[in-house]
């Protein structure tokens, strides 16, 4: 499908993925941003995702570098994971294809608050190493797959999702298990993209021109989260939360403005 995009356009989304970038970096969430401006340029919702994954990607990659390059985790303990997450989400992607989504429409939201609260409401989580409340076995062939299907197949706060479970459940400091969300997040990245590639629904112009503002923005951000860390990193989850969660009940309506 031919897509025209002016000039002005491109920059506005180098922008918008600079932005988005750097809160994805830290919070998780950055396609609160992207996507509603990806339609907004007018492309075809399968369009959009697809786009979006090209330059979310970069993000992640960039972030997981930089991570990797500060020692805030190493490949050689999250590869497994890495390899589930990646599974899981080429599942979510074949997956989106066939099931609507939008039966996840009344759960996500409901999640999404949870975790806001979560991080709101337990100042202290995430300061210091924890004892696992979660064995290896099921945290690696469970739960990360299956939040790895959910961003093939819907997406937005994924990078949440995995930060909550290495806090709550793996005994994580949120430091660490931003990082580690990082990485698992760009697993699930890549392996949606694979897929939008094969099915020819990325349009590559717009998708390397916000890859650009994606990996400024992505640098910037884990640089930001590594000096800040949870002071800096909880704050931020707690309002992308808090901000899908509003995003939802206002394009369903359900907001008096």
């Amino acid at each position: 499908m031919d897509v025209i995009i002016q000039g002005d356009t491109l920059a506005l989304l180098f922008f918008v993925a600079l932005t988005a970038g750097f809160i994805d970096a830290m919070a998780g969430g950055g396609g609160l941003i992207t996507i509603p401006a990806l339609l907004l340029a007018q492309l075809p919702p399968i369009l959009a995702l697809g786009t979006n994954k090209l330059q979310g990607c970069s993000g992640s990659l960039t972030a997981t570098l930089t991570m990797l390059k500060n020692r805030q985790v190493r490949m050689a303990d999250v590869w497994v994971p890495f390899i589930a997450a990646f599974l899981g989400a080429g599942l979510g992607t074949i997956a989106v294809q066939i099931i609507d989504p939008k039966a996840l429409d009344a759960i996500i939201p409901l999640i999404l608050l949870g975790i806001g609260l979560y991080f709101l409401l337990a100042p202290a989580a995430g300061e210091i190493d924890g004892k696992p409340r979660l064995g290896n076995r099921l945290y690696r062939f469970v739960l990360v797959p299956v939040i790895g299907f959910y961003d093939g197949f819907f997406g937005p706060g994924t990078g949440s999702f995995f930060s909550l479970v290495g806090v709550s459940l793996r005994g994580q400091t949120l430091i660490s298990a931003t990082a580690v969300a990082k990485v698992l997040n760009f697993a699930t990245n890549i392996a949606s993209l694979i897929l939008f590639v094969a099915g020819g629904k990325v349009i590559w112009l717009i998708g390397l021109v916000m890859v650009c503002g994606q990996v400024i923005g992505a640098y910037a951000g884990t640089h930001a989260a590594i000096k800040g860390g949870a002071r800096l990193i909880r704050p931020l989850i707690v309002v992308v939360c808090f901000s899908m969660v509003g995003r939802y009940f206002w394009q369903k309506g359900m907001l008096p403005f």
